[in-house]
């Protein structure tokens, strides 16, 4: 294992087969790098675009030991990839980001914990275990307040609102009881995110702060630039960024927050995610180096590239059935669209995006 950067034609692996990691594969093969998909089922989008492909269980340590012995640095698309493969993979080859950075955003509370620890604001909480810690912590974190499972669930998977101190057993059964936490409403006026992005050597760069809109829990739209003033603007880049270099990590890293309103808007942190993220797919046609490119090139060792906004930019999911409507966005000016290749579209199912682009405001 070296520092160097990892030169054109080395073999990068990804953890994970769907349209990051297909996007991260497409990135990569710009930049004469290939890449190795290990996925745990044979029809991943990413396998169409990477130069090879493994499909094995990520709790199989050794399938995940022999796919990091053919590569050169591996990566995950997902955060919730298992700890013993990460170890398994890390005992083959560098692993970027850092288990650290896994390790916390796996677990809402450690999450939480660790943020907050860190002096940045966040969301009243409380750890549940049984039924009667919601129902005291209820009392203390009043209504309404999102439970959410402290592992596993995303775009609204996992989660039960509690309107009413009645609603708390209902709740607890709806998300099958397991470990959890308890998150008071914060009363936002926006939610906003950073994606930034770490080299090997510390480095940082940070795309500007995108404004997100979410609809039934999964993300709409994603805006930039988004209407806040500029110190704020800064100060949420300062957060991404104390976060980044608390955790040693090294790749893109996106934080996800919440602004409050009033004469005095503040920032609260709501989520961190290791990795390339839903609310940057703006930044491949709005920005000469995506943040696809960049997490490549921050695990490989290369110069992190330039995150200026060249224009303005409205990502927008293709959802389920919306992705029916391909020939529309296609036909559209100042749209590029992005398909997933994913075989049935299902409710619910993320299957592409379109960035309306315009000139830079």
């Amino acid at each position: 294992m070296t520092d160097a950067p990892l030169p054109p034609g080395s073999t990068i692996g990804i953890l994970g087969g769907g349209q990051l990691g297909r996007m991260l594969s497409a990135a990569a093969s710009r930049l004469g790098l290939k890449t190795h998909i290990y996925n745990d089922t044979p029809d991943a989008p990413a396998f169409h675009v990477a130069a090879k492909g493994s499909v094995g269980d990520y709790d199989d340590l050794d399938a995940v030991a022999r796919f990091a012995k053919q590569v050169d640095v591996v990566t995950c698309e997902f955060e919730n990839v298992p700890a013993a493969a990460l170890e398994a993979a890390s005992a083959q080859a560098q692993v970027f980001p850092p288990v650290k950075s896994f390790e916390v955003a796996q677990d809402r509370l450690v999450e939480k914990d660790f943020v907050s620890g860190l002096g940045i604001a966040v969301a009243p909480y409380a750890a549940i275990d049984t039924l009667a810690d919601l129902k005291e912590s209820i009392l203390r974190i009043p209504p309404r307040a999102l439970l959410k499972t402290r592992r596993f669930g995303y775009d609204g998977k996992g989660q039960a609102w509690i309107h009413t101190p009645r609603e708390a057993e209902s709740a607890w059964e709806s998300i099958g009881e397991a470990p959890a936490i308890l998150e008071g409403m914060v009363p936002f006026e926006r939610e906003l995110s950073v994606v930034t992005v770490r080299g090997r050597d510390g480095a940082l760069r940070f795309y500007d702060v995108v404004e997100n809109v979410h609809k039934d829990g999964i993300l709409d739209t994603s805006t930039v630039p988004a209407n806040i003033p500029a110190a704020l603007e800064r100060e949420a880049q300062a957060i991404a960024g104390k976060i980044a270099e608390a955790l040693g990590h090294v790749g893109v890293l996106t934080v996800e927050m919440f602004q409050t309103g009033g004469e005095s808007p503040a920032l609260a942190v709501n989520e961190i995610a290791p990795r390339v993220h839903n609310s940057g797919h703006w930044t491949q046609d709005a920005c000469l180096v995506s943040q696809f490119e960049n997490h490549v090139r921050a695990i490989c060792g290369w110069p992190l590239g330039d995150v200026a906004r060249h224009s303005d930019a409205v990502m927008t999911n293709l959802i389920g059935s919306d992705a029916d409507s391909w020939r529309q966005y296609a036909a559209e000016p100042g749209t590029a669209v992005h398909l997933y290749g994913k075989a049935e579209a299902r409710p619910g199912r993320k299957m592409g995006h379109i960035n309306r682009i315009s000139p830079k405001t």
